[in-house]
């Protein structure tokens, strides 16, 4: 059986939305739209009727090329909103066998442990390490042996209003929200392979207002980070520093955008408020405005990975990703940067009918997004809606046993079978020792005082 699901990456310089078909946790790609942000700004939500008008057309124009309208979506949030916090769950397994109901019960637990403040909703709960009894590194606890089960948990987090905002901007757009993914988390998921997820890799997502960095360590996100610079910033220097037009500037640095050559050619520029003039502007220039801009930002980066205590865990180093990386010379510059760590420029993952126009680091994010949907999260995760996301498959008789022994649904289920017939045999259902012996007490008044005398004291 196959779902179809819509996925939005919602940036600051663009917003791309793409129809899917997943099938056995394949994804084909049906349709997308691409539309210029409006009424977002390094990530954050600056006027929400501009930005739903944004992510209206762009769902829009998916929809008419997969011929689909569906009416909910996974969307990014950015780093921008995003806090992070580590919490431990203890649990005691009575059964010693660990199932998925343990692994809930584990999990809920180190939730339950975290200070999440009164404005802050969850939108991931990651386990990073698991403990079976002494048991250290545990990757999956699945299936074994234990009589006591820890977990280490990454949450993240966004303030409410936040998360209110994003939810009105997709709602007015017509769509209603079923899923939200850290967009440095769906990033991570594009670019990395089975190896780097095993040594521990950082990912670094260059986009147009906004920088986003993940460590992924432990086979989950250990640590996140946000820097509001992103390409645009360049722009912004060269217009401010040529004196030409934003458009022109933007021109110029794709261009003639080179981190590591630089050239003593001299270009002719149109100057901002002179339309008979132009200017001419050594490449010498442009090359240095932007090379300290990128080099700061790196720098930036750089400094936040040691602050994060994980470097020393990281032995696949950095994956550079976003619409930044297509400066010529970034990959060079990043090695000089992140010294001693292997750095490489990921494009996102190849899946089945993607678009040659998003065959670029630009569309990690979104690409991600789809992958989160068809299985790729993180095994035991807590998702947005409090769900605990896992690849097993829990036998029907696992599913009774649950039902059995859970005391809310127990009592509950018993009395409205007994309502439908009261002749129905209930034997499976009841627990016997909970239940009083019939008409005793009427029988005997002596136990009836006793059982008063017993709740009053």
């Amino acid at each position: 059986m196959s779902d179809t699901v819509l996925a939005i990456d919602i940036g600051s310089t663009k917003i791309c939305a793409i129809i899917a078909e997943i099938h056995e946790g394949k994804v084909e790609i049906q349709g997308h739209g691409i539309t210029k942000s409006q009424g977002i700004k390094k990530g954050a939500i600056t006027n929400i009727e501009l930005a739903s008008k944004s992510i209206k057309k762009a769902i829009n124009d998916a929809k008419r090329i997969a011929g689909s309208n569906i009416t909910s979506a996974t969307v990014s949030i950015s780093n921008a909103y995003a806090k992070s916090l580590n919490s431990t769950g203890i649990v005691n397994i009575p059964h010693k066998d660990i199932s998925i109901k343990e692994i809930t019960r584990v999990m809920q637990t180190a939730l339950y442990n975290a200070n999440v403040p009164n404005e802050y909703e969850v939108v991931h709960v990651l386990p990073y390490n698991f403990r079976v009894d002494d048991q250290d590194y545990i990757e999956d606890p699945f299936g074994m042996n234990a009589s006591r089960m820890e977990v280490d948990v990454n949450i993240i987090m966004t303030q409410k209003s936040n998360l209110s905002n994003l939810k009105k901007a997709v709602r007015s757009a017509g769509v209603e929200i079923d899923g939200i993914v850290l967009s440095g988390y769906a990033s991570a998921i594009a670019t990395m392979d089975e190896d780097e997820k095993e040594l521990g890799v950082t990912v670094i997502d260059l986009g147009g207002q906004t920088s986003n960095l993940v460590v992924h360590t432990g086979n989950s996100i250990r640590y996140n980070d946000f820097l509001g610079v992103g390409s645009n910033h360049i722009t912004n220097d060269l217009s401010m520093a040529l004196h030409t037009p934003l458009q022109i500037a933007e021109g110029v640095k794709i261009r003639h955008g080179n981190l590591i050559e630089t050239s003593n050619e001299v270009i002719e520029l149109p100057i901002i408020g002179d339309e008979e003039n132009r200017n001419g502007v050594s490449l010498e220039i442009v090359h240095s405005v932007i090379f300290s801009r990128v080099e700061e930002a790196l720098m930036i980066l750089a400094k936040s990975l040691e602050k994060s205590a994980l470097k020393e865990q990281i032995g696949a180093g950095v994956i550079l990703t976003g619409g930044m990386t297509k400066l010529k010379g970034m990959r060079e510059l990043a090695q000089s940067i992140f010294t001693g760590m292997p750095v490489r420029i990921a494009y996102p993952r190849e899946v089945e009918g993607l678009f040659d126009e998003l065959k670029d680091p630009a569309f990690a994010t979104v690409v991600g997004l789809l992958l989160y949907k068809a299985g790729e999260h993180t095994e035991y995760e807590i998702d947005f809606q409090q769900e605990l996301l896992h690849s097993k498959e829990i036998r029907t008789n696992d599913v009774t046993n649950i039902k059995i022994t859970d005391p809310e649904h127990h009592g509950d289920e018993s009395k409205e079978k007994k309502n439908v017939d009261e002749s129905e045999d209930l034997s499976d259902n009841i627990i016997f020792e909970d239940l009083p012996e019939i008409g005793a007490e009427k029988q005997n008044p002596l136990k009836k005082l006793t059982n008063w005398a017993k709740q009053l004291f």
